[in-house]
């Protein structure tokens, strides 16, 4: 069995993936019928509506920058990420290549675009981003913070063992009661930090 699936009957089934065609007038040409369900408004299919009607506003400057682009260079694909309006007043990201479609004559006819979502791989990476600067400032208060509280204690203990005068042991046990003070601040500062 030898048969290929055509890649547009692909796309279109697609749940994972969207495909739109924009018009050389701004409009929606074509969208697949996953980012007709994902994007749409209660009003039916995105089909002939501006393409801007979907996107965050600071986004639009980015699809006219490109749209061009794809015209000068018509063999090329250009990578975009845009923002997507949810449905429920926020916004996803999405990920696009968008490339020049011409007309069986060769014409400039709109451009062809297929995108995803990638809301939760940039959510992870900034939980990543997040949890390495914790774990970079933990790895400082130890490094820094806990040594000198600890380096204390361990001279005050040996100080206890040498001295032997009774008048200083008040002394050494406050100083003591001060670094231990110091350093358990600093590990309860470090348990704050979550990962």
């Amino acid at each position: 069995m030898n048969k290929r699936i055509p890649i547009s009957n692909f796309l279109e089934k697609s749940q994972l993936f969207y495909t739109i065609i924009i018009g050389l007038d701004g409009n929606y040409m074509y969208v697949s019928p996953s980012y007709d369900q994902n994007f749409g408004t209660n009003k039916g299919s995105l089909t002939g509506q501006h393409f801007s009607v979907t996107l965050h506003p600071d986004d639009v400057e980015i699809c006219e920058k490109v749209g061009p682009l794809c015209f000068v260079n018509p063999e090329k694909l250009f990578p975009v990420t845009l923002r997507k309006h949810d449905g429920k007043g926020g916004y996803v990201i999405t990920k696009w290549e968008m490339q020049a479609m011409p007309d069986e004559n060769g014409n400039a006819l709109g451009i062809f675009c297929v995108g995803y979502n990638i809301t939760t791989y940039v959510d992870i990476q900034e939980k990543l981003e997040q949890a390495t600067s914790n774990l970079d400032d933990i790895s400082y208060m130890q490094s820094h913070g806990v040594r000198k509280p600890l380096a204390n204690i361990m001279g005050l203990a040996d100080l206890l063992n040498e001295t032997e005068d009774p008048a200083h042991y008040k002394r050494i046990a406050q100083m003591l009661q001060e670094s231990t003070a110091e350093l358990d601040n600093i590990i309860k500062e470090i348990s704050n930090k979550r990962i």
